[in-house]
């Protein structure tokens, strides 16, 4: 009977390990260049938090992948997808911001240059450990070695040439207080991390303020781009997205800014009913909670006026 017991307990880890699998399909959608969209789902068992858009280029000197997703397993089946797309090697990783679900695929990359912004590197040093529990408790076992690694490249605003690709690197702040943006002006593709949300409801854990964030919209709205990668979203050839972040920044704003003027206490704006606009939005509702709880006492100590009619 041991070896029969044995060999059910072989196929049952080989079932569960089977059932963690993260199945990347690259998507191209310029020369050169593929993404891999992520749920606009919350993180759950059942989605080994693959909530975020990640993306990669090939260039004449190799791949240059921005973020790397949510956890160690994530990255080497993104490791995996690349190789299978590209027969070149992996040449640069960039870092948008240091949020698990865009960093914690870092382990995967340890044999390459892993580029971000000074702000990021020290955010992810201070909070990348609790932000990596957190993601054990939410998804468990997709998690399964997963570490924080830290970058070893800092990257500052301006133009980075790589292999025949002219990346222009924004240093922005609305999401986390350090924010990567990258336009390739080779293809036209706006890579916005989570500067842009669309279609699905922004998070403000780490935002400086609503007002820095709308300045940010307006920046990356000026660019000369074609393609618009947001960090969570399908993406875009128009310019909803932007229309869509700076209505919903705004109302936000708005919720918090009468809500202060009311003398209305956190439990009272939680139940703040949800515009019809924002009906298509995903996770509205859980967002606001989290949002006025991140930002309303800032409101209420301060006094803020409205962020979108500021000169």
């Amino acid at each position: 009977m041991r070896p029969f017991l044995l060999l059910l307990a072989l196929l049952a880890s080989a079932c569960v390990h089977a059932e963690l699998a993260y199945s990347l399909q690259p998507r191209q959608i310029a020369a050169g260049t593929w993404l891999l969209q992520g749920s606009t789902d919350n993180f759950a068992q059942d989605n080994g938090a693959n909530i975020v858009n990640i993306a990669f280029i090939e260039t004449d000197d190799g791949v240059v992948v921005i973020d790397s997703g949510p956890s160690k397993r994530y990255g080497e089946a993104l490791r995996q997808a690349i190789a299978a797309t590209s027969g070149k090697p992996v040449k640069l990783l960039l870092l948008t911001h240091h949020h698990p679900d865009h960093v914690l695929g870092n382990q995967a990359f340890a044999d390459v240059p892993i580029a971000a912004l000074a702000g990021t590197r020290k955010l992810l040093e201070e909070q990348g450990n609790a932000m990596a529990e957190n993601m054990y408790r939410l998804v468990g076992d997709w998690m399964r070695g997963t570490e924080v690694v830290l970058p070893n490249q800092t990257v500052e605003a301006g133009t980075l040439e790589v292999g025949g690709h002219r990346l222009r690197l924004l240093a922005l702040s609305g999401h986390t207080g350090a924010d990567l943006a990258i336009l390739d002006e080779s293809t036209g593709v706006l890579f916005a991390g989570d500067l842009v949300f669309y279609q699905r409801a922004l998070t403000t854990p780490n935002s400086p303020g609503l007002d820095v964030w709308l300045a940010d919209i307006d920046t990356l709205q000026a660019l000369p781009w074609k393609v618009i990668v947001p960090g969570h979203g399908p993406l875009a050839t128009d310019q909803q997205p932007f229309v869509q972040m700076r209505d919903y920044l705004g109302w936000l704003d708005q919720v918090m800014r009468d809500g202060t003027a009311q003398g209305a206490d956190m439990n009272e704006l939680l139940r703040t009913p949800i515009p019809e606009r924002f009906a298509g939005v995903s996770l509205s509702r859980y967002e606001l909670i989290r949002s006025v709880s991140h930002l309303y006492p800032r409101y209420e100590q301060k006094g803020l006026g409205r962020v979108d009619q500021q000169e």
